[in-house]
């Protein structure tokens, strides 16, 4: 058997709700790669499918088949105000008779009436989610212990709920979406004539771990760039090993196929921080749309973009070949409206 053949195989042991478009189509952007003096294409994961789609609905197929298996009747997760993984959870959740609970935590400082209202937290309304607060957005832990104690009130209740965890320390199944991904994206890049390197957004590393590791394990070596969008590159750097390493153990693979040579970030684009705009994301949301009339999201596209535009700008990548990620997250633009536009 061939390499993609057996990690198929292998993925096959996890129970997984099919529920994505997918594959999703890979294209060209002609006209912002002939800006940047490069041939630039995209991987459309905003092309998912449900609820808006993006990245969230690959790995929310591994978390939900786990929540079948257990014949759970309500999901519980956490995120930001504007989390796409909150969206991806109740949408998906109530295509299979779901219930959901999402936890809200304060990851983006001083943010507006309409950051809490529209957006992603106006489908999570309309998707019937009982929404709960948690004040800290820096505290992993405690906004982990909060959801467990909302679970344990449920489960006394008579409910079979089922928490999707997002801790590092949690068991990786949204990475298996992306091992998956890897053989679907190959011979796509390959029918392109191959690509240089691969720019995707960093924040959990689910995506971006889950990715490379999947390569590697059927042999291919394109880098794979992360942009931070929530951490230092130093600190992501720890995280990515560490999702790949625990990636490879639930697949009982040797995680070796990945070095630390393999992880590259940048973190130019982080700043200020997680949720916040900056002129340059503005930018690149702006130039993007004009292009090539696709949209990118303030909080991970809209940065990933912003860094390869100022790496295309720096001439680092000048003829090279390059695949953007677009893991999607479009809804939180209107929940950043009074940030881009203010006339």
């Amino acid at each position: 058997m061939k390499d993609d053949d057996l990690l198929l195989a292998t993925l096959e042991r996890f129970p997984r709700a099919e529920i994505g478009h997918l594959a999703t189509p890979l294209e060209a952007m002609p006209n912002l790669g002939r800006e940047l003096g490069l041939s630039l294409f995209v991987k459309r994961d905003d092309c998912t499918g449900i609820a808006f789609g993006g990245n969230k609905v690959r790995q929310m197929e591994y978390y939900l088949g786990a929540a079948q298996a257990v014949h759970a009747d309500v999901l519980l997760i956490t995120g930001a105000v504007q989390s796409n993984f909150v969206r991806i959870a109740a949408a998906m959740g109530r295509r299979l008779g779901m219930e959901c609970h999402i936890q809200l935590e304060e990851r983006v400082p001083d943010i507006s009436h309409l950051h809490r209202t529209n957006g992603n937290v106006l489908l999570d309304r309309l998707l019937g989610a009982t929404l709960h607060s948690y004040p800290e957005g820096e505290d992993e832990a405690g906004a982990d212990a909060e959801i467990a104690r909302i679970a344990d009130a449920l489960r006394g209740s008579g409910q079979t709920p089922y928490i999707i965890p997002l801790g590092a320390s949690s068991k990786p199944l949204g990475a298996l979406g992306y091992v998956r991904a890897a053989i679907e994206v190959l011979p796509q890049i390959q029918a392109v004539g191959g690509i240089d390197e691969i720019v995707v957004a960093s924040g959990s590393a689910l995506t971006h771990a889950g990715l490379l590791l999947g390569l590697r394990l059927i042999g291919d070596k394109t880098p794979v760039r992360g942009v931070c969008v929530r951490r230092n590159a130093t600190q992501q750097t720890a995280r990515v090993l560490q999702r790949v390493a625990a990636t490879a153990a639930l697949l009982g693979v040797d995680d070796r196929v990945v070095t630390p040579e393999d992880v590259h970030l940048t973190d130019a684009a982080l700043g200020p921080g997680y949720g916040q705009m900056a002129t340059h994301t503005r930018a690149a949301i702006e130039r993007t749309a004009r292009t090539e009339g696709l949209f990118l999201d303030p909080v991970y596209t809209g940065k990933v973009m912003a860094a390869l535009i100022a790496k295309a700008q720096e001439d680092e990548c000048s003829g090279r070949r390059v695949l953007f990620w677009h893991t999607g997250g479009q809804p939180a633009l209107f929940g950043y409206a009074d940030q881009l536009y203010q006339d």
